[in-house]
């Protein structure tokens, strides 16, 4: 196996375009390593890019908005007050990923590329209507986050492509954003369903909103009508309902040993209603 430590993201493009077999991209690690210490992916050309420059780095631009570094783990976004109060959904999806010490590793960049459909951090950055930052061979790109996964444990990025950053937006006044997922044990699990919520409100009423849904399809879904059910309401027991209703609708879920077909779909709406509720609270500005 090569190891590399490039000093650059167009370096390690380079790297990865000219790389032959099985190639990895080394940020947080905690895919990678596991996966190399099971024996599922032994990789050909390891590319580790912890010390390129912004890589760890979380950023506020002058326009208000964010960029993440793909080597910044959770426990730093965990720990940056302003990041956590401008994107508090975003920022608590990601501090669910793991243990204590899985945070201090662990990746947005490496949980959106791993493109798990139970992913915790891809439904929050959905909502959030997150971009990511693309280099590869033939230049740089931005994509959105919700076009990254393509298929359980794959992408729409080509060869020699790497995402080099995580953008979200600079918040808005009146909005809230919440994560929730359920899981059957308290801690360290796998999401049964995950549901990213967004919304802007205008006074009391929901002028704009974004809803995803995790572990329910191949990919993670932003549901359209999810949104429409909530914008014009004010979170009413009307909306709720509708809102719970589109979730279920949407969902197209497999049965494994975390949960069945029907459970899976009930659950979505009743995980939609509950970030809705946490993330209207957090609009009018009440703290949840």
């Amino acid at each position: 196996m090569e190891y590399h430590r490039p000093s650059s993201f167009a370096e390690a493009a380079e790297l990865a375009a000219s790389a032959k077999g099985v190639t990895r991209v080394l940020a947080g690690g905690t895919d990678v390593l596991v996966q190399m210490r099971a024996d599922i992916v032994i990789p050909d050309t390891l590319i580790d890019i912890k010390s390129i420059e912004g890589a760890r780095d979380i950023r506020q631009e002058d326009d208000g908005s964010w960029t993440i570094g793909a080597a910044v783990a959770g426990a730093e976004m965990s720990e940056h007050p302003a990041l956590c109060a401008a994107w508090p959904g975003v920022v608590e999806a990601m501090d669910l990923i793991g243990s204590t010490q899985v945070q201090g590793r662990a990746t947005l960049v490496g949980n959106l590329c791993n493109a798990s459909p139970a992913a915790d951090s891809v439904p929050a950055l959905v909502a959030a209507n997150a971009t990511v930052s693309i280099t590869g061979p033939k230049g740089h790109r931005r994509a959105a986050a919700v076009d990254i996964p393509s298929a359980p444990g794959k992408t729409t990025l080509t060869p020699g492509e790497l995402i080099t950053a995580v953008h979200l937006p600079a918040a808005q006044p009146g909005q809230g954003d919440a994560y929730l997922r359920f899981i059957p044990r308290t801690e360290m699990d796998i999401a049964v369903v995950g549901c990213g919520v967004w919304l802007r409100l205008e006074g009391d009423t929901i002028a704009e909103a974004r809803v995803a849904l995790g572990a329910v399809a191949p990919t993670v879904l932003r549901v359209q009508a999810c949104a429409d059910a909530l914008v014009g309401s004010a979170l009413d027991t009307a909306a709720l309902e509708r809102l719970a209703t589109a979730a279920s609708d949407a969902c197209a879920p497999i049965t494994d040993k975390r949960g069945t077909i029907a459970f899976r779909t009930q659950v979505a709406g009743v995980m939609a209603r509950r970030a809705a509720e946490i993330a209207y609270t957090r609009a009018k500005g009440d703290t949840v």
